[in-house]
């Protein structure tokens, strides 16, 4: 036996035991209420994950079976630290049995006579009354794949969790091929890739809970690479599917009018006669013709993502349909608050102004300073190449999650896989702390800690402005 061998692998094959060991601890032996084994669990995970990758980060195979051995050890687990399951069960299995989950709140619906639904009682009772008393606010392709599920398994729990928990897993190693070839495509490490894949934040939140940004993100980072390699249409079509899976990356349309002004190819001055075909025009002003160009390249993208999200939207399409999802999204600026930074102190201020919560007020003015931000970032910062577009998105809803009310973890997902791409590693930092927004699970009266808030933030905004000073980032995470 090669004892140096052993040696030299013994670091990775202690923290890959010790990963196993507590994500199984996570999966099977833990409840939300018991924040200090949840932090201690996420902890200790977070550490010996990104120590796997420091020295790993060479052996590209070894951390990708890593990846998929961590997410089947969750394959026949039920989520402890999310209810949404429930409704996404609910939803498929109303749409598999031919009702259109956009038109019935579950709590009016479940005393119809003619709903039939195997274990209703239950899966009303899981989502929890909040869920219960609104309109869905899933997107159509979230849909559809819950209607698979219902399809599949429509008397079946357990199975339902198993068919959503293949679809998230093979999202992700969607996204670690494209995200992969991305990097290469930008000259960037092929191990950043695995901040994302590995973090715990990731396997816990999107395996183990169940939550589909997942797949949202699968869709993005495909589109961003077929964009960075010019296959634009493509790019378009998935993009679309992104959206349609959840609406946020709708936000990152405007960042793409100076990218594609930017990459619009140049008319070449410089032609034999034969070959000439372009007009006098656009030879003697070829910046002009390039904005041109880029300009309805841009039109057509725009084009392109609005068809696919309609052609998704189009079977739900009812007058009254519009209405509800449109109301059960506002419900998220107006009503939620849970795990925000910025609003927390407006919310205090108004309190002391004038003595109740604002967040009718401030859950209107602060979308619209997060519109302004991105108008700023999309008309005034460089957009000329694919790292500098996603930079600005990083940037983008970076202010959309500090200016809003409500920021549950799983929100993280997007910004953390495009800071993979960039020279930024506070996302890192922030999926790292994130769990301290668990403590308000850990009470029946779901009351946060808002020292435990403040200190969530404290240490994002002071990474933050380190790396923006221009700073070295930590050492585990280069």
């Amino acid at each position: 036996m090669d004892f140096r061998k052993l040696e030299l692998y013994q670091t990775p094959i202690i923290f890959s035991l010790g990963c196993i060991a507590f994500y199984l601890s996570f999966a099977y032996d833990l409840e939300r209420i018991d924040f200090v084994k949840l932090a201690g669990l996420y902890g200790t995970l977070f550490f010996m994950s990104f120590k796997l990758i420091q020295v790993q980060k060479h052996n590209y195979w070894i951390l990708v079976s890593l990846a998929l051995i961590f997410r089947l050890l969750f394959i026949v687990s039920i989520p402890e630290l999310s209810q949404d399951y429930f409704r996404f069960i609910w939803d498929g299995r109303l749409l598999a049995a031919g009702w259109n989950p956009y038109e019935h709140v579950p709590g009016q619906l479940i005393s119809d006579p003619e709903f039939m639904v195997a274990q209703a009682r239950q899966l009303l009772e899981g989502m929890g009354s909040l869920s219960a008393s609104n309109f869905t606010n899933y997107a159509p392709l979230n849909q559809f794949i819950f209607s698979v599920a219902g399809w599949l398994a429509p008397t079946n729990i357990l199975f339902s969790v198993i068919f959503l928990r293949i679809v998230i897993i093979a999202a992700d190693f969607g996204t670690l091929y494209f995200g992969t070839q991305l990097l290469r495509a930008l000259r960037l490490p092929d191990h950043r890739i695995f901040w994302y894949i590995l973090n715990p934040f990731i396997i816990i939140e999107l395996t183990g809970n169940l939550h589909f940004e997942g797949v949202m993100v699968f869709f993005l980072v495909w589109a961003l690479y077929l964009l960075h390699k010019k296959k634009w249409i493509w790019s378009a079509a998935l993009f679309g599917l992104s959206v349609s899976v959840k609406l946020l990356p709708l936000m990152f349309l405007p960042l793409l009018f100076r990218y594609f002004k930017a990459s619009a190819p140049l008319i070449q001055t410089k032609e034999s006669h034969s070959e000439s075909r372009v007009s006098d025009a656009k030879r003697n002003h070829p910046e002009r013709s390039r904005n041109r160009d880029g300009f309805w390249k841009l039109i057509l993208y725009y084009l392109l993502v609005l068809i696919v999200i309609a052609a998704f939207f189009l079977p739900f399409f009812s007058p009254e349909v519009i209405q509800n999802f449109t109301q059960s999204i506002g419900l998220w600026f107006g009503k939620f608050e849970f795990n925000a930074s910025i609003y927390y102190i407006i919310r205090w201020i108004g309190y002391q102004v004038k003595g109740y919560n604002i967040i009718g007020t401030a859950g209107v003015v602060l979308p619209f300073i997060t519109f302004l931000i991105i108008m700023a970032l999309s008309f005034f910062r460089k957009n000329n190449n694919t790292q500098q577009l996603i930079t600005n998105m990083l940037f983008a809803i970076t202010a959309y999650l500090f200016l809003s009310t409500t920021v549950h973890p799983w929100y993280l997902t997007i910004p953390l896989v495009l800071s993979v791409f960039t020279e930024f590693r506070y996302m890192i930092v922030w999926t790292g702390v994130v769990v301290l927004s668990y403590f308000a699970y850990s009470n029946a009266e779901y009351q946060e800690n808002m020292w435990f808030i403040a200190l969530e933030y404290l240490v994002v905004f002071t990474y933050l402005l380190w790396e923006l000073l221009g700073r070295k980032p930590l050492k585990f995470i280069r």
